[in-house]
């Protein structure tokens, strides 16, 4: 619309917090907030019922929203599409855990991770929308594989579009106060084909032709990757490639 020569301020809001040139979206610390709550949830069960439970989060073609919440709610195996995972990795892990007398254990999975060399499990198409692919089931795949090989009752709970919805968070309400002032004032100013952004702790703007057609997925070199392996959190790899791409055309 940008390039058709319309008046044009772009605001960055998505729950899955893959919008490029932006260090956050909002919408996404309320989706992690529902999120790590649900995680705390089920350990309860997991734990009573001596079971792997799987849950996914949505996010897309990235793992910011598995990544965070996983962390934050104390998952001990965490799935993103950055990096494809080995199954044998991730039944080594509950198998040492249940070696430790930990007889359950907790997966979070995003929408759009893949075992290595496979695919991303689409839900359905949708012809007639501009993105036609609905990902969704990565989770009963999972939890198939995981039950085949330790034999271990393996149960699943997709979170959805439960996390599109509810009360935001404060974090979230400042932040989108935030980008839509500095979104007026740009549009006074006649500052058109922008995109208002967060970087670092200030709000700044990028030119909309920077940011179209790309996508901000975890970089592998993450500072909240270190933090998962520092805890002792299973990635579904044997390593990491370390690596700083940040985002991929799409």
């Amino acid at each position: 619309m940008a390039q058709k020569g319309l008046h044009i301020v772009g605001v960055p809001k998505t729950i899955d917090n893959d919008l490029y040139g932006t260090d956050q979206t909002f919408g996404f610390d309320s989706a992690l907030a529902s999120a790590a709550e649900a995680v705390d949830k089920i350990h309860t069960t997991a734990q009573s019922h001596h079971r792997v439970m799987i849950i996914e989060v949505m996010g897309r073609y990235a793992g910011w929203l598995a990544l965070a919440s996983g962390i934050a709610g104390g998952g001990d195996i965490i799935l993103i599409p950055e990096l494809p995972y080995q199954i044998e990795v991730i039944c080594d892990k509950i198998k040492e855990r249940n070696r430790k007398g930990k007889n359950f254990s907790i997966v979070v999975v995003g929408e759009g991770a893949r075992p290595e060399g496979g695919e991303m499990v689409v839900k359905r198409k949708i012809e007639t929308s501009p993105d036609q692919i609905r990902l969704g089931g990565i989770s009963h795949q999972l939890a198939s594989q995981i039950e085949g090989v330790t034999t271990l009752e393996t149960r699943v709970t997709i979170l959805g579009h439960l996390l599109r919805g509810g009360t935001p968070t404060a974090f979230d309400r400042i932040l989108a106060s935030r980008f839509g002032s500095e979104a007026v004032h740009l549009a006074c100013k006649g500052e058109h084909g922008k995109m208002v952004a967060l970087r670092g702790s200030e709000i700044g703007k990028i030119s909309i032709s920077e940011v179209a057609g790309k996508i901000r997925k975890v970089p592998l070199n993450s500072s909240l990757l270190k933090t998962a392996i520092s805890l002792d959190t299973c990635l579904g790899v044997a390593e990491i490639p370390i690596s700083s791409e940040t985002e991929i055309a799409v």
